[in-house]
């Protein structure tokens, strides 16, 4: 299946590891305690006992910032990216400088958001949820995959009982009621079964209490409580086949979250569940974008869709972009940008109804960025972080 989680396992598993060996091996890569030069030192790390990435934390690293990095969001004019190994790393000065945030876990962290200027959260792999309340300089771990499974289990089983591993709160419990709930139960049992393996895909709060995370095979939390607690969301999309739901946005006065076969999904706030909007496209939307009266759905081989009433029509953008486009953001003079995996950067000043391809300095393959001001992106990929003058 030709989805994002797919491409980042790919470069994750393969690509980077790959040469992060060798310049760990060659060039000291990693300035964490084991001495490289050391052989005896070298057996010893390999001996270890299996340690957890929920239980590790991070390495710190002098390339971090040059490393694969999927996520990046704005905490007010701070810079914060997210990426593999659990690296985390924030600009103040507009991408020149960057530093490394302490981040207990080593886990690959694909999205990052921040409401406010302190406030902000990232997931990733392994069901992680990290939590900030410095701007992006140190960050706690709130939720993982053992928590998710847990929390999941009472809530549909009515059972209220939850483990140590996560901050405890109050877990409304609530059963879906007749074949749903045995339906339920079975995806639940498989979830717990197969251990935390399940990817958070991306976050997004609306304020800095309430909040929600989604990711593979429907899953989907809330908070009201700014992360102490989490509230699955499990039965309130209707996603009967279970499609990874890749990205959470707000558009205007809507919430939507995308998905595989051309799937979006609309909050309906007065029912507190998420309804499926029908499209005219067939493959993976990887995020959405737009402002009030433009939205846009974006996702492989260069496919963009427009909605100008709120998904209920939808038209088909033509891009030019042949690779899939990852990312997307909205300039403060109301440009629209998307970003592809081809090092495209593309731009719409007539609200996404057509796009043009932008000037940058450095193309470089994006999985997501963050417009700094009109005329700067910060990008970030395979190879970590750039920040670019569009023109």
């Amino acid at each position: 299946m030709k989805s994002r989680i797919l491409l980042i396992a790919l470069l994750t598993a393969i690509i980077v590891p790959a040469s992060l060996a060798c310049a760990a091996k060659f060039w000291g890569l990693f300035d964490g305690p084991v001495n490289q030069g050391d052989q005896k030192s070298e057996k010893s790390a390999a001996e270890a006992p299996f340690q957890d990435v929920l239980d590790t934390a991070a390495l710190k690293s002098r390339h971090a910032a040059e490393t694969l990095l999927t996520g990046v969001a704005l905490a007010g004019k701070r810079v914060v990216c997210v990426g593999q190994h659990g690296h985390i790393v924030y600009s103040d000065d507009l991408g020149k400088n960057w530093t490394q945030a302490g981040v207990p876990v080593s886990s690959d962290l694909l999205a990052v958001h921040f409401p406010s200027p302190q406030q902000g959260w990232a997931v990733g792999h392994d069901g992680v949820v990290l939590h900030s309340s410095d701007g992006g300089a140190n960050w706690t771990k709130q939720f993982d995959g053992r928590a998710a499974a847990q929390v999941m289990t009472s809530h549909y089983m009515g059972t209220n009982t939850c483990g140590s591993c996560h901050e405890q709160g109050t877990y409304p419990t609530g059963k879906p009621g007749g074949a749903a709930t045995a339906e339920i139960m079975a995806e639940i049992k498989k979830f717990v079964d197969q251990g935390p393996d399940k990817p958070f895909l991306d976050v997004w709060f609306e304020s800095d209490s309430t909040g929600y995370i989604v990711g593979a095979f429907n899953l989907i939390f809330r908070t009201v409580d700014g992360g102490k607690s989490w509230v699955p969301w499990y039965d309130r999309v209707d996603n009967p086949k279970h499609f990874h739901l890749y990205a959470i946005r707000p558009v205007g006065p809507d919430l939507f979250i995308t998905a595989e076969q051309g799937t979006v999904f609309k909050l309906d706030q007065a029912k507190g569940r998420f309804k499926e909007i029908k499209t005219p496209y067939t493959g993976t939307f990887f995020g959405i974008t737009g402002k009030p009266g433009a939205v846009v759905a974006f996702g492989m081989r260069g496919n963009a869709f427009r909605s100008s009433d709120g998904g209920s029509n939808w038209q088909k953008v033509e891009t030019g972009a042949p690779g899939g486009l990852m990312g997307a953001t909205v300039t403060e003079e109301g440009k629209i940008v998307l970003v592809s995996q081809g090092g495209h950067v593309l731009a719409s000043s007539d609200n996404g109804s057509s796009f043009s391809q932008v000037m940058v300095d450095q193309p470089t393959p994006a999985a997501a960025v963050a417009a700094l001001d009109n005329k700067t992106l910060a990008l970030v990929g395979q190879r970590g972080v750039k920040v670019q003058s569009i023109k």
